[in-house]
């Protein structure tokens, strides 16, 4: 039992530490960059949302905000975790706010997925609320696998909580789990 907690404990150390988790200070020009990648990520993960629920088009284009996240799931044996990056846009004002989110969890499963997520806010207290405390906490089992262009995994929009509804689109990857975790999402404080 013991040896396990270690090497769990030896896993997320590993995660945390290739993650960026513990980013150091960025110049102005990596700040920039790093800005505008996640706003071509968000582009991207908007369109790919279009492509398989053409619908949300309006959804987006009508709600006070949603935010978007590119996301790398890592499943091994019992220790699973999520790393990304994204923004939450203000419909009202169009402001970005760029945020992180990591989560970590425990149960039985073997892969590594990329996918992406799209919230989308009602109105401006979920939105606010999202953006100020961000958590997330869910029990999940799910199925999906990519390769290139063959296969893929989209699910309708799911309300997460009053006035707020969720879409995760496998962008590619293969993984296989049923896991319990909770998600923090938070504002960047460096990028923003």
């Amino acid at each position: 039992m013991r040896q396990r907690l270690k090497l769990v404990l030896a896993l997320v150390a590993v995660v945390f530490l290739f993650s960026g988790f513990f980013g150091g200070d960025k110049s102005k020009e990596e700040i920039q960059k790093a800005r505008q990648e996640i706003r071509k990520m968000s582009r991207e993960t908007l369109q790919m949302l279009y492509r398989y629920v053409p619908q949300a088009r309006s959804q987006v284009k009508n709600a006070y905000g949603y935010a978007t996240f590119s996301n790398i799931g890592i499943n091994l044996f019992l220790l699973s975790t999520e790393n990304g990056s994204g923004l939450a846009h203000n419909n009202k004002t169009g402001k970005d706010i760029f945020m992180k989110m990591f989560s970590g969890g425990v149960g039985v499963g073997l892969g590594v997925k990329d996918f992406r997520i799209v919230f989308i806010f009602d109105n401006k207290e979920v939105f606010d609320n999202f953006v100020n405390s961000g958590w997330e906490a869910n029990a999940q089992a799910d199925a999906a696998a990519k390769a290139k262009e063959k296969g893929g995994a989209a699910s309708a929009a799911v309300t997460v909580a009053p006035g707020l509804h969720l879409y995760k689109i496998t962008k590619n990857g293969l993984a296989l789990q049923a896991t319990i975790q909770g998600t923090k999402y938070w504002k960047d404080d460096e990028l923003n």
